[in-house]
């Protein structure tokens, strides 16, 4: 009876692990650290975007969706007519890997959100300080997405509710053939303890600090509608009015860290 909730669940997962959406955000973020990598070597949302990118990359090599994929195929399609009859299950060597994958990929989720939180802060902390305003302008747009993303479309959750539905599955299996494959390891009964995180609360704290920093962002401030004094200095090292780059139908393509009138 829990083979059918199972295969629900790796649906599930799949759906939420293999959308377009977060591969998009991926490329975009791997793009943007490529284009600015020999200029922002040692500015600090460029390295705390690294860390997010480090994230993603370890889901991707984890094959997560391909051992999910595995087990989906493993279950059975059972019918009416059979719902009484004998069959093959997966074994207890498969259920273990992937419910360690799973573990292991909801523990990487959980970081992931962390530092795409730490990180919009710094980008909309340096963008406030009107420093490097391209490229916090883009990174926070971009971490915010896939912030949401994540939370949102539902991927920690998937993977949680198909660890719930695993853990019962080889709970069953392990009592009617003993087959460990993974020693030394209790495999958690919830996998909230393994976490060791109140999700929903977790969650809620991430999302009011993001909230709270788009308050001071003053977009108006950073791009004002009228045309500023430039003093003789900032003339003599090539900087541009305002009213200059709308005549000439250009913006200034260098992003140099100083404040662009």
């Amino acid at each position: 009876s829990c083979l059918p909730a199972l295969r629900r669940r790796c649906g599930g997962a799949l759906k939420r692990l293999s959308g377009p959406s977060l591969a998009a955000e991926g490329r975009v973020l791997r793009a943007l650290l490529y284009v600015y990598h020999s200029r922002l070597l040692r500015h600090r949302p460029y390295l705390a975007m690294q860390q997010v990118e480090q994230c993603l990359k370890r889901l991707w090599k984890m094959n997560l969706v391909g051992c999910i994929e595995t087990l989906a195929e493993l279950i059975p399609r059972k019918n009416k007519a059979q719902a009484q009859v004998e069959c093959l299950v997966p074994s207890q060597p498969m259920l273990e890997t992937v419910a360690v994958k799973v573990l292991g990929g909801s523990k990487l989720i959980l970081r992931l959100l962390d530092c795409c939180c730490k990180a919009f802060l710094l980008c909309v902390k340096h963008l406030c300080s009107e420093e490097f305003i391209l490229l916090n302008t883009v990174a926070s747009g971009l971490l915010s997405r896939l912030w949401f993303v994540i939370q949102y479309r539902y991927v920690l959750q998937s993977l949680i509710s198909l660890y719930g539905a695993l853990s019962t599955t080889l709970h069953l299996v392990s009592e009617t053939q003993q087959m460990p494959y993974i020693k030394g390891f209790t495999f958690p009964s919830d996998i909230s303890s393994f976490l060791g995180v109140n999700l929903p609360s977790e969650v809620k704290k991430q999302k009011a600090r993001m909230l709270t920093a788009k308050r001071p962002t003053s977009w108006l401030k950073l791009f004002p509608t009228m045309p500023e004094a430039v003093s003789k200095a900032r003339k003599r090292r090539g900087f541009v009015t305002y009213a200059s780059a709308l005549e000439n139908h250009s913006i200034p393509a260098d992003d140099i860290g100083e404040p662009v009138l």
